[in-house]
């Protein structure tokens, strides 16, 4: 049977969102946000981040500072215990490198974790502060969730408009995608 996955959003869902965010010292996970990864891996969904990181086309930072970021996030979420499956970024930006398949909303990094990690869209989740984060799933067949912390608050309206639940941040994220398992 293929896997359950949470696609979450990386910038204003797991870490702070100081902007362009490329130090690995900056990042700082959010409240609860670990403890919610390490529910997602006890309960055997995938986790993984799919995130557009524009500032590699804008020339502010590189890949290799993209990878240093990651891996401090791993550090910090294996300090509690959590882990993130796979991560996957979307190093353009229409302005300056011209239109790809794989900026969110797209769906190509999506597809690219499904064939290497043998995921059903349909019994899986994305999660994000902004529209383009949640709006793979109805694309995709699966279920978005809308969290307020980062640019949440600034897309509410959008996300209750188009069937979208918002809530505060990724632990009650969480809360919603294991209330129908009974935990």
């Amino acid at each position: 049977m293929a896997s359950r996955a949470v696609f979450l959003d990386r910038d204003g869902t797991i870490v702070e969102d100081p902007g362009f965010l490329h130090v690995p010292g900056k990042v700082k996970l959010l409240p609860g946000a670990a403890s919610a990864i390490k529910q997602l891996n006890d309960r055997g969904f995938l986790v993984i981040i799919v995130t557009n990181q524009s500032g590699i086309a804008r020339g502010l930072y590189t890949a290799e500072d993209y990878a240093a970021v990651q891996r401090r996030l791993a550090e910090l979420l294996q300090k509690q215990g959590a882990h993130v499956d796979a991560a996957y970024f979307c190093p353009h930006h229409p302005l300056f490198t011209g239109p790809c398949d794989c900026r969110k909303p797209g769906s190509k990094l999506f597809r690219e974790a499904q064939q290497a990690l043998d995921i059903d869209f349909t019994r899986s989740w994305w999660v994000g502060d902004r529209l383009a984060d949640v709006q793979p799933a109805r694309i995709l067949g699966g279920d978005g969730i809308l969290v307020a912390t980062g640019n949440g608050n600034l897309h509410q309206g959008q996300a209750r408009a188009i069937g979208v639940m918002v809530v505060a941040d990724l632990a009650r994220a969480v809360d919603e995608i294991l209330r129908p398992l009974g935990v």
